[in-house]
């Protein structure tokens, strides 16, 4: 898989995908990730990204121009599967979505900055538009590295025990169940006893329900 980001603060992007599972998964050669600097397409001498809106409204937004020469310029390399662009207002990503997108060959992820971007590069270059939830933070990066990370764990070979994500909360529209380590006991606090059984079909069943039980109390929605 390749993952080509735009970005105006690219900084802001090394340290997040470059170390844990995803540096490794890096490292591995499963996923290629390629972080591009929008002011390469800057316009004058100080390669401007953003100028001010029209209508007056405060806050600068970026420009259309150079993300859609950086957008060309990928293209004319290779197929994307997706162009998306991390806004507040997309879709709320979900592991679903994030399952979808890890069976993808290239993406493309734009950051957006200051007040947005300019929409007509929504309505003519985005394909998919992705929240991380009904807030607004400074920029589109930490979005983008967030929504990158839920991707990779899941290429095949990018974990150690691939089983692993199978048990992930939301994987199967339920939480997941508790789970312990040694010791068995600490400070009086003890491990279900069940976990200390050995019996799997035991374990798998007090797992099953303690899913349920915590999806029914917190997340009630998931059962809808």
């Amino acid at each position: 898989m390749r993952i080509d980001i735009l970005t105006v603060v690219p900084e802001l992007l090394e340290s997040p995908l470059g170390h844990s599972i995803v540096g490794r998964a890096i490292k591995k050669g499963l996923v290629e990730i390629h972080v591009h600097n929008l002011r390469k397409y800057g316009l004058g001498p100080r390669k401007n990204v953003d100028d001010y809106s029209y209508g007056g409204d405060a806050g600068m937004v970026m420009m259309v121009e150079p993300v859609f020469r950086m957008i060309e310029e990928l293209k004319a390399e290779r197929h994307y599967d997706e162009v998306i662009y991390m806004s507040p207002d997309g879709e709320t990503l979900t592991q679903g979505i994030s399952n979808q997108l890890s069976l993808c060959e290239n993406l493309i992820i734009l950051c957006g900055h200051y007040k947005g971007i300019d929409h007509r590069i929504r309505e003519h270059l985005i394909t998919r538009e992705i929240s991380v939830g009904d807030y607004v933070v400074s920029g589109g990066e930490i979005p983008a590295a967030l929504l990158a990370d839920s991707i990779i764990r899941l290429i095949p070979g990018a974990l150690t025990d691939e089983t692993s994500a199978l048990s992930d909360s939301f994987q199967d529209n339920l939480l997941s169940p508790p789970v312990y380590t040694r010791p068995a006991e600490f400070n009086g606090w003890k491990v279900p006893d069940v976990l200390l059984s050995g019996n799997p079909k035991l374990i798998k069943e007090w797992q099953d329900a303690q899913a349920l039980e915590r999806t029914r109390l917190l997340r009630p929605h998931l059962l809808e």
